[in-house]
């Protein structure tokens, strides 16, 4: 069963709490894929497609109801350092909101299930790291630029959603949430956060602010991040917007973006989501480090609870 036979993700979310999926690279890694590339889960898209699609399946299986793309990389100007043109980067994006639909359609579980887009912050392009800090010396309006046009392919594409996603900055969200304008399909937006801020370190009432008054979103939360930084960062999406909250924290190890290594134990527990639902959380799930065991103990709680 898919989306377009039911309710959209903006009804369910309405009616009650969907389970995200969780984290694609490790997914990818744990069916043997070597993922040491500057493209990371993207790279796949052109070398090995139906890899990313048996990652989709593994979480809807586990329990998952919405799969992430994985686009979170996949640039114009990413490709194009591999040599890619920007007519097979097009085709490349469509791709994966493609492979999503089919692990969907092989699934066949009797629930429904929808797809997000993946758009990542201008840092995961520049693949430093810098993803994490922000602040990358340019304006807001060059950043629309920079999103716009892979937010038009994507949109074309027609996922049920597009998730902008692990955003450092809140000038990075003023830029994507203009880019998203028009597009026809709506959005959530997701800050990597520490603590009670952004990466950036703008405070999160004024960060989530932004997306309160913005029609194309569905949902406003945080991703990426600590999974102690959850709950309180949920309270304060759901006060200040009045939206339904989406979260899908790391495990709780940390990245080494110079040794490109996750370091540190897993903190994630899936007891932790009765609480974050509590604060406001709708849409619950896992970023890095969370498989598909974590997101069937998360489909579990959320079901007994």
């Amino acid at each position: 069963m898919t989306s377009t036979l039911t309710l959209t993700l903006a009804e369910a979310l309405a009616a009650g709490t969907v389970v995200l999926d969780g984290g694609m690279s490790n997914q990818l890694e744990a069916a043997g894929h070597d993922l040491s590339d500057e493209l990371w889960s993207a790279r796949l898209l052109a070398e090995q497609p139906e890899a990313v699609t048996e990652a989709h399946l593994a979480y809807f299986r586990a329990g998952a109801d919405v799969a992430i793309t994985s686009s979170y990389q996949a640039t114009f100007e990413g490709f194009a350092k591999r040599g890619i043109g920007r007519e097979r980067a097009a085709e490349l994006m469509a791709l994966s909101v493609e492979s999503a639909r089919e692990a969907a359609r092989r699934a066949r579980v009797p629930r429904p299930l929808w797809v997000a887009a993946s758009a990542g912050p201008y840092g995961a392009m520049l693949a430093d790291g810098s993803e994490y800090r922000g602040r990358y010396g340019l304006s807001v309006d060059e950043l629309e630029r920079f999103h716009r046009p892979r937010l038009e392919v994507l949109a074309a594409a027609r996922p049920d959603v597009l998730a902008l996603e692990t955003v450092p900055d809140a000038d990075e969200a003023t830029a994507l949430l203009r880019a998203v304008r028009g597009l026809g399909v709506p959005a959530w937006l997701t800050y990597s956060v520490a603590g009670g801020r952004t990466r950036a370190g703008q405070p999160l009432e004024e960060a989530f602010a932004l997306a309160a008054e913005a029609d194309e979103v569905i949902a406003v939360g945080v991703n990426c991040c600590a999974p102690e930084d959850v709950e309180a960062a949920a309270a304060t999406a759901a006060r200040v917007t009045g939206k339904p909250v989406v979260v899908y924290p790391n495990s709780g190890e940390t990245w080494d973006a110079g040794a490109r290594a996750w370091t540190g134990r897993s903190t994630f527990t899936a007891d932790q989501v009765k609480g974050w639902r509590q604060a406001g959380a709708r849409l619950i799930g896992g970023c890095c480090r969370v498989g598909p065991e974590g997101i069937s103990n998360i489909a579990g709680t959320l079901g007994a609870a």
